[in-house]
């Protein structure tokens, strides 16, 4: 249901062409549309600006009830209306080419009677790109198009030809019948000539590109327990993989809130170093090489061509990001402000060292062989981490407070225990005597600061007996004591946790919902420590939490959750950390965990 023009989070589903996302609404409006990128200026933004941020509609005219899937193995949406007079499908596809995706970008909507007789309407209404242009609709030789700065965009119908063209829009009626078949599509490029396909080559697109993301979904290699939750979390992912240079986006959105006060609203259009090393580690136990080797290869080449190796996220394209600016537009639901770009990539954050190494050993132990420059670089980076360890930094939550932080000092310790282990392996040059050394140094740090015995924990940073939620994901690791991070576990839940969810860390119990990827945290720290039969209970109940078809926000609000309804998302959607936490909590508890109850898909 919306309210003022503005769908709750939960009730969006997403498709995406390698290249940008569109979020669809329970309801058939795309309310956001990047085109052609995922970082360009949304020419659809309805989901920030209501009023002019622009939308593309398809529904009956008459009242409506929906169910909505994914077709099998695909991120293709097809959702079922249902009114009085009939029942009608409509299939939504961002269509990709025969040998992957297309030089334009080519959002499909096809259009299906089932039962009786359905009058639907629809409408293509581009906005002002969060405030910064206007939307105008060109008369050419071969039909109207609508511009709106320097993206052209082009509708294409197929038995939908009912159509009124406006000053800023094209919209139409048609009306279905069984067996029918009609198509409404929107082709659109940016600073570039506009290729206008036929309507049936469009429509047969849609057929190909569920084909190739079952193709994709033939080389998932993953028969463990909750199967269909991870598959569907991969296919998530898949959406964030940037296909023109291999980068992985953190989330398809920008600003929406984190709270509902506001000023917690960040633009996760950007590739993070620690998003990549968990989204890497995933995709090597998936058996997906094309996606590892893009992703592996993308990062060690920004490191080498920017010469900035504590740069905590980049750019799409590989660029160090630039400033933010704050457009004048309301956000979703009124809950500013609404920013392009991220003021934490100036930061320090340790942990990164930590996800580089990871991102590279696991890429080397997956039989894979390092080029003689990435090993240099490595070895110069490991060099770094034995001096930059002491210094204070934002950890991993990005605080404007710079602190000796628990989690970062962990990360430093793993990027060093993995440098000695790519040394070992002849994979990056140098005697690491050194490296062994410090590694040992920060371990006793962490042993000597950062435990509190009063408080039964891991503290946040030492001093203090605040608790941080990152530090589970060193549970296992060598540089903690296994008794002590299964208390810190318990002193985590106790204080942090609402329901099954977790909050971040102290006191944002009355600031923020609860950080889906801690929960599912929770989950992997259980297993590691021996508590199976816990972390599979606390797994079921988790995969439960995500939407009709199975996608996270960054958030969840357990105060606004009603007794069979959907929770209430916070934060940037689909949020890829919130998928990588499952699959990596379901992979830890299958690498030594029979699960006993049923698998059951969304």
């Amino acid at each position: 249901m919306r309210e003022n023009g503005y769908a709750p989070i939960e009730n969006y589903a997403a498709i995406g062409d390698g290249r940008t996302v569109a979020l669809i609404a329970d309801d058939g409006r795309i309310d956001w549309f990047p085109v052609p990128n995922l970082d360009t200026a949304p020419v659809f933004a309805a989901l920030l600006d209501a009023e002019s941020g622009g939308y593309i509609s398809m529904r009956p005219a008459e009242e409506f009830t929906t169910t909505r899937r994914y077709a099998d193995g695909t991120n293709v949406l097809v959702t079922t209306f249902t009114t009085e007079s009939g029942v009608v499908n409509v299939t939504d596809s961002l269509n990709t080419g025969v040998a992957g995706r297309l030089p334009w970008t080519e959002l499909a909507r096809r259009v299906e009677g089932v039962e009786g007789s359905v009058e639907m309407e629809w409408s293509v209404a581009p906005g002002t790109c969060l405030g910064t242009a206007s939307p105008w609709s060109y008369e050419t030789v071969h039909g109207t198009v609508l511009r709106v700065d320097g993206v052209t965009l082009g509708v294409r119908t197929l038995n939908a030809d009912d159509i009124e063209l406006e000053s800023r829009s094209i919209s139409g009626r048609f009306t279905t019948a069984v067996g029918s078949r009609s198509l409404v599509a929107v082709v659109g490029t940016e600073v570039e000539p506009l290729y206008l396909p036929v309507p049936e080559d469009v429509d047969s697109g849609i057929d190909r590109t569920i084909a190739n993301w079952q193709m994709w979904s033939e080389e998932f290699r993953y028969e463990g327990p909750w199967h269909d939750e991870v598959h569907r979390s991969a296919l998530a992912l898949k959406l964030l993989l940037y296909s023109p240079s291999g980068a992985i986006a953190a989330a398809a959105t920008t600003s929406l809130p984190e709270r509902w006060a506001g000023a917690k609203n960040w633009d996760y259009r950007y590739a993070w170093v620690r998003d990549t090393a968990y989204t890497i580690k995933a995709l090597i136990r998936f058996g997906l090489r094309e996606e590892v080797h893009a992703a592996v290869a993308w990062l060690l080449r920004i490191i080498r061509s920017n010469e900035q190796i504590t740069q905590v996220f980049y750019t799409l394209n590989g660029e160090i990001p630039g400033g933010s600016t704050y457009p004048d537009v309301p956000g979703w639901r009124g809950v500013g402000p609404v920013i392009n770009g991220n003021e934490a990539a100036t930061q320090l954050q340790q942990g990164i060292f930590g996800d580089l190494f990871d991102i590279v050993s696991l890429y080397v132990d997956a039989g894979n062989v390092l080029d003689a420059p990435t090993g240099r670089l490595l070895a110069e980076i490991a060099d770094t981490t034995c001096d930059i360890w002491r210094r204070k930094d934002a950890g991993m939550w990005e605080l404007p407070t710079i602190r000796h932080y628990t989690s970062s000092k962990m990360g430093c310790w793993h990027a060093l225990d993995r440098a000695v282990h790519l040394s070992e392996q002849g994979m990056i040059p140098g005697i690491a005597d050194r490296w062994v050394t410090e590694r040992d140094h920060i371990a006793q740090w962490i042993d000597d600061n950062c435990w509190s015995e009063s408080r039964g924990a891991y503290v946040w940073y030492p001093g203090t007996d605040e608790l941080d939620a990152s530090v589970l994901l060193h549970a296992g690791s060598r540089c903690v004591d296994d008794e002590r991070m299964s208390r810190t576990v318990d002193a985590l839940r106790d204080e942090l946790g609402s329901g099954d969810h977790l909050y971040r860390y102290s006191g944002m119990q009355m600031v923020e919902g609860t950080f889906v990827a801690c929960s599912f945290w929770v989950v992997g720290a259980l297993a590691k420590l021996g508590r199976d039969d816990e972390a599979s209970a606390l797994m079921d109940r988790l995969v439960t939490s995500g939407n009709d078809v199975g996608l996270f926000a960054e958030m969840i609000d357990p105060d606004r959750s009603a007794e069979d309804e959907p929770s209430t998302f916070l934060g940037n959607f689909p949020q890829g950390l919130s998928h990588l936490a499952l699959i990596n909590a379901a992979l830890t508890l299958a690498s030594g965990h029979d699960h006993t109850t049923s698998d059951t898909g969304k």
